[in-house]
């Protein structure tokens, strides 16, 4: 694949064009690796005690569906409410954050550590103290994201 970057001081927001004959797997990744290039500089609008606030992406934990709400946590274990499911959360924010299980997503920056659980499933432990389960159906993606396997 040829590949050619231009620099300059006139282009106010980047942008991509790509010339291809068909639509590959790769390119579909790649594709998806451009539109979350800017997720980090992005907020997210998150409810909690009826006030709005915008979350940096960075500083989030843990998103996860609990009953019908889809909460989210900071670092410091703070609950938040998201408006959004969790399948456009997971295609918005960037590749820090991978899915774990049907009903989460997590920081992969913000995990404290890992530890093999009952049922082949895992138990993730963040650095604020939550804990989920990474599903058996989840578990090889997130091996492989982590370069565990």
């Amino acid at each position: 694949m040829k590949v050619e970057c231009k620099i300059s001081a006139e282009y106010k927001e980047p942008y991509a064009v790509l010339h291809v004959s068909k639509m590959t797997e790769t390119v579909a990744e790649i594709i998806s690796m451009l539109e979350k290039e800017n997720a980090n500089s992005q907020t997210l609008p998150a409810a909690k005690d009826r006030k709005t606030y915008f979350l940096k992406p960075q500083d989030i934990s843990l998103i996860r569906a609990e009953g019908r709400e889809i909460a989210c946590y900071d670092r410091l274990n703070n609950r938040y409410l998201l408006d959004k499911p969790l399948y456009e959360l997971e295609n918005i924010l960037d590749i820090s954050f991978v899915r774990i299980s049907k009903s989460a997503i997590v920081n992969i920056n913000q995990i404290n550590h890992v530890e093999a659980s009952f049922n082949g499933t895992m138990e993730l432990v963040m650095k604020n103290g939550i804990t989920d389960y990474i599903s058996r159906s989840f578990r090889k993606s997130f091996k492989e994201r982590l370069g565990l396997e």
